[in-house]
């Protein structure tokens, strides 16, 4: 006879809030681009797409999810694939130091930006554009 016990148990706490997603039953061509799909065709459908995770209960989870598991394809908790691929980048590129703060430590220059070598503005490396960051539940790091 097979040994149970030492299969993992139930997982459903874990897949529970796609029962809860705005997406349920909208047609999944909506989420993830056709072979060659580019331009103004692809944005507006991205558009389309965002619009039904913004009004979205778990729009967090399914954001977060998408960026754990690295989902290559498709819209996600109103992140597009580019978007994802952008804050995991910026998650991986962090500058890790043990000699004074952390890059998002910085002190603010003139204007309110972080302080970059000899005191110039340097860019927010914290922010994504159209306020992508702020979809995804926690950051993300190296995995």
């Amino acid at each position: 006879m097979a040994d149970f016990s030492r299969l993992p148990g139930p997982n459903a706490d874990l897949w529970d809030w796609q029962l809860l997603a705005a997406c349920r039953g909208v047609d999944s061509s909506l989420f993830f681009h056709p072979e060659g799909e580019r331009g103004a065709a692809r944005s507006a459908r991205e558009a389309s797409a965002k619009e039904v995770c913004m009004r979205c209960p778990v729009r967090a989870e399914c954001a977060a999810h998408a960026l754990q598991v690295r989902e290559p394809y498709g819209v996600w908790g109103g992140l597009t694939e580019d978007e994802r691929e952008e804050l995991l980048g910026r998650a991986r590129n962090r500058l890790v130091t043990t000699h004074g703060p952390a890059q998002d430590e910085r002190p603010s220059a003139p204007g309110g930006g972080a302080a970059g070598p000899g005191g110039a503005e340097a860019p927010d490396r914290t922010a994504a554009p159209g306020g992508a960051a702020e979809h995804a539940a926690e950051p993300v790091g190296e995995m």
